[in-house]
């Protein structure tokens, strides 16, 4: 890869990103029904930007609870480093702001024939168009043993909220000595370098508070996003209290028993103090039983628009959606929701959608001092999404001190500026 300077990169974000080619002006046309599902960083950006690209658009964004707990920086709450109120986003701005009319309610189902959303509470809303965020769920029962009671004993964090409470409370509950075991799983999964900047910040806090104790990861996989730089850092940094044990050396768990504490290989069984096994994953359950997903689990989408191409009129983005060779991230999910609003301004005026173009970064964090990044741009070809060649850049290795933590404070940066994006 060459390397993006920040200021090429910076000003994509600022563009918006994902959507200068699609040429939309922000002028009004039309009183169309757009409902948004999901509150994360893909939907509440539809929501956001719909409004934005069309001011009259009848824009209603549906999500289960009140406010939204980000994935990204949740592992600084597992370190010490931040509170849960530090990644707690109110959905107050994108009514009191934008004029998005925001429903806390669980959806139930998406009625592709009928144009309409149900919700738990019996609410029904109409569409013209409809946007589907919602996140990931767990493959409960792919991984024998963990289903979701289990998932109380030996959390997987992987949605951020009570799991990261619950986590957050057995490490600091842990005795000095003990061992946390991050089970990691085979792709696809959401955040691929998640795993790894976990065990990374929980040995931060380990070193710091229990030092006798210890992170081991056990690995579905031989190699993982940014592993050379992650590798290179624990070794600088964790030498003595992180381990990773790759599948070739039996790091693929088999099987859980939460009850008795036990998580099991095919080679040997662990009794860890704190066990945080992340399953494997589908799209939102709520995708899967409207009928967009396919048998992998996820949903196969137009690679222009984001629109299903299992039901009409029915857009999927975020972690739920198959995005070529776009990671599940919180920035892929923004960049989607910009590409998947323009599409829908331009087809309810009656032009033909622009050419796709997308953008992602991702930061990881070490420790607060000590961050490493990948940035890439995207582009259809052959029918898919695919990384653009001789675009974005990544953290070089070998890099010194000052560079870490410059890296780190972009980090924080990006965690601000996206924040604001989406939910400012």
């Amino acid at each position: 890869m060459t390397k993006i300077s920040r200021r090429t990169f910076n000003g994509l974000l600022g563009a918006a990103g994902a959507v200068s080619t699609f040429g939309i002006s922000g002028c009004t046309f039309g009183s169309d029904r757009v409902v948004v599902i999901g509150g994360g960083f893909g939907g509440a950006t539809a929501a956001k930007y719909l409004k934005r690209y069309n001011p009259s658009l009848d824009v209603t964004l549906i999500d289960a609870e009140k406010s939204h707990h980000t994935c990204p920086f949740s592992n600084t709450v597992l370190a010490g480093m931040n509170s849960m109120a530090f990644i707690n986003r109110s959905f107050d701005a994108l009514s009191a702001k934008h004029g998005v009319k925001v429903v806390h309610a669980t959806v139930t189902a998406i009625d592709g024939a009928a144009k309409k959303v149900v919700t738990a509470d019996g609410q029904s809303f109409s569409y013209d168009k409809c946007i589907v965020s919602p996140g990931i769920d767990m493959k409960w029962g792919a991984l024998a043993g963990y289903d979701e009671a289990a998932s109380h004993i030996m959390p997987h964090a992987w949605k951020a909220g009570p799991q990261t409470e619950l986590l957050k409370k057995q490490i600091d509950a842990m005795a000095d000595g003990g061992v946390v075991l991050i089970s990691s799983p085979g792709n696809p999964f959401r955040c691929p370098p998640g795993p790894y900047e976990r065990a990374s910040l929980i040995a931060h806090y380990l070193k710091a508070k229990k030092p006798k104790s210890k992170v081991l990861i056990l690995d579905s996989k031989d190699d993982f996003a940014k592993s050379g730089l992650f590798k290179e850092g624990w070794e600088k940094l964790y030498e003595k209290n992180l381990e990773w044990v790759p599948a070739a050396k039996g790091g693929k768990v088999a099987s859980v028993d939460a009850k008795g504490g036990v998580v099991a290989t095919d080679f040997d069984k662990f009794k860890p103090a704190v066990a945080n096994i992340i399953p494997p994953q589908t799209a939102g359950v709520v995708a899967i039983k409207s009928g967009l997903a396919n048998a992998t689990g996820f949903c196969p989408v137009d690679p222009n628009t984001f629109e299903s191409t299992q039901v009409k009129d029915v857009y999927v983005i975020g972690d739920s959606c198959i995005a070529g060779a776009m990671p599940k991230s919180g920035y892929s999910a923004s960049s989607q929701a910009k590409v998947a609003a323009a599409a829908i301004v331009a087809v309810l005026k009656g032009d033909k959608p622009g050419v796709f173009s997308a953008i992602n970064t991702c930061y990881s964090l070490l420790n607060p001092d000590y961050g490493i990044s990948v940035a890439a741009v995207y582009a259809v070809a052959d029918g898919k999404i695919d990384g653009v060649k001789g675009s974005g850049g990544v953290s070089p290795k070998g890099a010194n001190a000052q560079f870490r933590k410059k890296e780190a404070d972009f980090a924080s940066g990006w965690y601000a500026s996206i924040s604001q994006d989406t939910w400012g």
